[in-house]
């Protein structure tokens, strides 16, 4: 009987993202002023770390090998006055009838306003290549504390090169009454974008602050990495919105962190429409006994984005409370990762944790990947999470249909049906208004 040859066969790895290299020189990192020694060091370590690759976890799901490293470069001082203007609406305040105040971040320039009755109790708010020059001490005590240039290649690049961003500072007991507004605004074809936000809300005070990002759609990639670093005080409060509509060639990378003291409260709404690719890390570190942290976040993709939100709720103290609720719809072929985690340290009795991801498939080749997680070292806690993935239901949809209500709009309807826990934690007109606007702009689409 002929002896049949031997079959081998080998399961291959994946393969990681080729070794890119960004095209960036030791000689475009600031050698001058109060944060010289930190652009530098941050230099250092972005020298030393590589691009993340899919063998590790955090990147398992995200992969970088079509990121353009070697074409993006930073903008001249000026930039901006050859590139699309804002528009308007992107402008307008979407928490009250006008702003408290308001920072434009654009490519090489910026615009400030801010009230002079928030000036006069000692409110800061300014870009940070201005509070660079007239509050270096603030920034010096605030950069890099929270998020470090370490945790990341992305980080180290923001930390090493980043051109501008917000600085956001409210004394002691200080009430603001007027919601503050950022944009920064990235137009322009292979523009690498960094921006770095730093605010501090003091003990005993408040405010509310809005801060977008956002680009035209342009015919080639660019990028933005950022960093957003919080301190919320003892017994301060702090309503932080923060909304993602970059051009769907844009690769947006960001590493956010809140740090919340004694009794301190956060309210985080979040809102994802745009980029291409994005890979977002936001931590909520509750450090004081008695803090509280709210995250609500909202993304809606179409076509071939990709979006990868990582999250952490960590309980560092005693009494603390967290609630964490992203919920996501996805159309064509693209794709959303929701990766959370609840940690609660040792010692931290009497927690009270709670996260969920909900998302709704709306095309076959859409796909949502949801990853809950706990890791608890305390004893007398409750910490409760949930993920689910699933389609429209047959039953609503065809009562709809049957009452003479086009399939758009039926699925519009249902889609909004989804969305309402979101939308009733928003306590923003203007911005629930803004995100039902892409609801009917995303459900519309092919």
């Amino acid at each position: 009987m002929e002896e049949k040859p031997r079959v081998v066969v080998t399961k291959s790895r994946r393969s990681e993202t080729p070794e890119k290299r960004f095209t960036f020189s030791a000689d475009m990192v600031t050698t001058s002023g109060v944060l010289a020694d930190f652009h530098q060091k941050a230099w250092e370590t972005f020298t030393r770390l590589s691009l993340p690759v899919m063998t590790e976890e955090a990147w398992r799901r995200t992969d970088l090998r079509e990121l353009p490293a070697e074409s993006v470069y930073l903008p001249s001082n000026g930039a901006y006055k050859g590139l699309p203007n804002a528009p308007k609406d992107l402008l307008k305040p979407l928490t009250a009838d006008k702003h408290g105040g308001q920072v434009v971040i654009l490519p090489g320039g910026e615009k400030l306003t801010l009230n002079p009755d928030l000036v006069k109790k000692g409110v800061i708010f300014t870009s940070l290549s201005t509070a660079e020059r007239e509050n270096p001490d603030l920034v010096s005590t605030l950069i890099g504390q929270i998020v470090r240039p370490e945790e990341g290649k992305f980080a180290a690049l923001v930390g090493a090169l980043g051109q501008n961003g917000v600085v956001l500072y409210v004394p002691k007991g200080v009430k603001v009454e007027q919601p503050l507004n950022s944009l920064i605004w990235g137009p322009g074809v292979n523009v690498a974008h960094l921006s770095h936000i730093l605010l501090w809300v003091d003990e005993g005070a408040s405010v509310t602050y809005i801060h977008e990002a956002a680009s035209p759609e342009e015919s080639g990639p660019a990028l933005h990495a950022g960093i957003v670093e919080i301190k919320v005080s003892d017994n301060a409060s702090l309503r932080f919105v923060e909304l993602q509509s970059w051009g769907r060639h844009v690769w947006n990378f960001s590493h956010e962190r809140v740090s919340v003291g004694r009794n301190g409260n956060l309210d985080w709404i979040f809102g994802a429409i745009g980029s291409h690719l994005t890979k977002n890390f936001s931590e909520l570190d509750l450090v004081g006994e008695g803090a509280t942290g709210r995250m609500s976040g909202f993304y809606f993709t179409d076509g071939n984005q990709h979006l990868d939100h990582d999250t952490q709720q960590n309980h560092l103290a005693p009494h603390t409370t967290s609630d964490l609720l992203f919920k996501g719809a996805l159309k064509g072929n693209s794709r959303s990762v929701w990766q959370g985690m609840i940690y609660v340290a040792v010692g931290a009795e009497k927690t009270d944790g709670y996260q969920a991801n909900r998302n709704l498939i709306l095309s076959p080749n859409a796909r949502a990947d949801s990853i809950p997680g706990l890791e608890i070292l305390a004893d007398d806690v409750r910490c409760t999470h949930g993920a689910t993935v699933g389609k429209l239901e047959e039953e609503p949809m065809f009562y709809l249909k049957s009452r003479g209500i086009p399939d758009k709009e039926a699925e519009r309807l249902l889609v909004e049906g989804f969305f309402d826990p979101i939308m009733q934690r928003i306590p923003f007109e203007g911005v629930r208004a803004r995100f039902q606007q892409s609801i009917h702009e995303k459900t519309a689409s092919q």
